[in-house]
């Protein structure tokens, strides 16, 4: 098992994607903390994995607040002696549904804020961590397809994605010198509720022939962060069931 150990921080893993990242890396014995400003999901995460016979604890975190990142990451190595692993998940859209010319600066801070200014403050604390390790570390941000396409009124969200994804590149040229590597997933159509209640055509638009699950972005996560894979880095990695490949005309 080679997570068998790793202490690994996941971001907003009370729920969805997280949540599911946060239970495949303690499913490979790593040593897992859970940072989610909900402290009821969170601690049902903790929970949850610890019934399973994993390692979790619970670290309440606000990541677009400095004083909470650099906690966080201090508290983890308490818990379990180093960072190893930090995959930036926690992410919000706009909190208040709004089309371009009603999108308040407040709700784009909140967004900007919370997805890419919380990437950035969460690996720049966690780095300081890992530049110390023997074998370095590894970071993985979640950004998503909208930094490459968009639906209207969805400037804030795309915006902070392509930030993310920018963001990435920057940090592992950077950091590379210090032994981290800094890639990013740009996951498609991830659901996160009820699978069965999908129709028939939001499979069969996929290539693959399917929506996504969460487990499809926990397996991107630990393909990214397995030590036999540190020649990658920069990269952005599209897990998207083919979707922004597909050439779509209007009939």
């Amino acid at each position: 098992m080679i997570y068998k150990n790793k202490a690994v921080i996941v971001t907003g893993a009370g729920r969805g994607i997280g949540r599911a990242v946060a239970k495949a890396y303690a499913g490979e014995g790593a040593n897992v903390v859970v940072a989610e400003l909900d402290r009821e999901l969170g601690e049902q995460t903790a929970e949850d994995i610890q019934r399973e016979g994993g390692q979790a604890v619970f670290i309440s975190c606000d990541v677009s607040r400095e004083a909470d990142t650099e906690a966080a990451v201090r508290q983890t190595v308490q818990a379990f002696g180093t960072v190893d692993i930090l995959i930036n998940n926690a992410g919000i859209a706009s909190p208040h549904a709004a089309a371009f010319y009603e999108l308040s600066a407040a709700d784009w801070d909140k967004v900007m804020n919370t997805n890419a200014r919380g990437c950035f403050l969460m690996g720049r604390e966690a780095a300081k961590v890992m530049r110390n390790n023997p074998d370095g570390g590894v970071i993985v941000n979640i950004s998503s397809t909208r930094a490459l396409m968009s639906e209207p009124d969805t400037e804030a969200y795309a915006a902070s994605k392509g930030a993310i994804s920018s963001l990435t590149h920057a940090m592992a040229i950077t950091l590379g010198p210090d032994g981290i590597t800094v890639n990013c997933i740009l996951p498609g159509w991830i659901e996160t509720g009820n699978y069965g209640a999908l129709r028939e055509i939001d499979h069969t638009q996929h290539p693959a022939g399917r929506v996504g699950v969460p487990g499809d972005i926990a397996k991107a996560c630990l393909y990214l962060t397995s030590p036999d894979n540190r020649f990658v880095t920069g990269a952005q990695l599209v897990v998207d069931g083919g979707m922004t490949r597909k050439m779509i005309y209007e009939p």
